[in-house]
């Protein structure tokens, strides 16, 4: 579901992050408004989960690959709009940093995880949720259905973008200067994995977690229940966010796990694979026997390489074991935005300082 550079034309990602930008700006607004000491941690624990949940690769139908996302999750706890902060925060650093998702596609790729994902599984969560109260199993269910439908709708604007690839930008010839396939193949083989394993992932992630959360610290489902019943757990003291930080400290060290399944995602294929016989009949397998093109597309193979990650594939160069390489990316990602969000709060702090001091 990471869109790489060369999949999308230059055109659709100046389109996607003229439709992100807009979003961000209110997204960032209301977060900057709400900035405090317990905002902060939030943000950066659920950026940071959100970056770890998607190192944990699932088998998928087709010998291919998916992931969760913990957007859901993210969004029923934080609110959509700080969702889609600390959603976009992950997918910009694993796009720079790990190569996970194109430099020109983050536009895209933000746009259709962290904004259409969390507005989503919002809408899902409060619709399903309705008045009841915070420590009710209905809320769970809720919680579920959010993440199911944001990892589907995420899922589903992907392959849109893939599929009217072939449709507008042809060479001369009429071959497909960038993704090859069109929306009669890009639809359901990004669908088939993500309405099935990839979705029931999500969907047992976020409402396990709120599940949790509901045993644990009730306050943190407080923001986004909107009017509920009256609930005597929803007024206890707020209990500290210890136990989500251990939980993130578990899934980090785990992260090994998450190269167990061999493959690679739909559409995330890079441009040297098209010229290789055994990998072309695999792609071809999981594009429902749709043959690969004969050559790497033009545009394909010319973006592809626009930008080179320092630790591509989470593969850092200097580490010759890929599991101990794999944790070290996970470890070095995830202390990358917790450090993001402090320096943003940092900021905001001695921008309001300033403004007082002004006035």
């Amino acid at each position: 579901m990471h869109i790489p550079d060369g999949y999308l034309s230059p055109a659709t990602c100046a389109v996607a992050y003229a439709a992100a930008i807009p979003f961000w700006r209110v997204a960032l607004g209301r977060v900057k408004r709400a900035m405090n000491s317990r905002q902060i941690p939030l943000l950066s624990l659920f950026a940071a989960l959100s970056f770890v949940i998607m190192m944990f690769n699932l088998p998928l139908p087709g010998g291919t690959t998916g992931h969760a996302t913990g957007i859901g999750l993210a969004t029923v706890v934080i609110g959509p709009w700080a969702a889609m902060v600390a959603v976009s925060v992950a997918l910009v650093v694993q796009a720079l940093f790990f190569g996970d998702g194109g430099v020109l596609a983050i536009g895209a790729n933000c746009f259709n995880m962290a904004i259409a994902g969390s507005l989503v599984s919002y809408g899902v969560y409060r619709l399903v949720a309705g008045r009841s109260a915070l420590g009710s199993a209905r809320r769970v269910v809720a919680a579920g259905a959010a993440g199911y439908a944001a990892i589907n709708i995420s899922a589903l604007l992907a392959a849109i973008e893939f599929g009217i690839q072939p449709i507008l930008y042809k060479d001369p010839s009429g071959a497909p200067l960038y993704c090859p396939y069109p929306l009669s193949v890009a639809i359901p083989a990004m669908m088939l994995g993500h309405l099935t394993i990839a979705g029931l992932a999500e969907l047992a992630i976020s409402a396990g977690v709120v599940a949790f959360l509901q045993r644990s610290d009730l306050s943190l489902l407080r923001s986004t229940a909107g009017k509920v019943s009256h609930d005597k757990a929803a007024a206890s003291q707020a209990r500290p966010l210890r136990s989500l930080w251990a939980s993130l400290a578990v899934l980090l060290l785990l992260t090994p796990l998450g190269i167990l399944t061999a493959g690679t995602a739909w559409g995330e294929w890079m441009s040297s694979d098209f010229a290789d016989p055994a990998v072309r009949r695999h792609i071809a397998a999981a594009s429902f026997h749709h043959a690969a093109p004969a050559h790497v597309p033009e545009g394909l193979q010319r973006l592809s390489s626009i930008w080179t990650a320092p630790f591509a594939r989470y593969a850092p160069p200097y580490i010759s074991g890929a599991r101990f390489g794999y944790l070290l990316s996970a470890m070095f990602g995830a202390g990358l935005i917790v450090l993001i969000f402090l320096l943003l709060g940092s900021f905001t702090r001695s921008a309001t300082r300033l403004g007082s001091d002004a006035a």
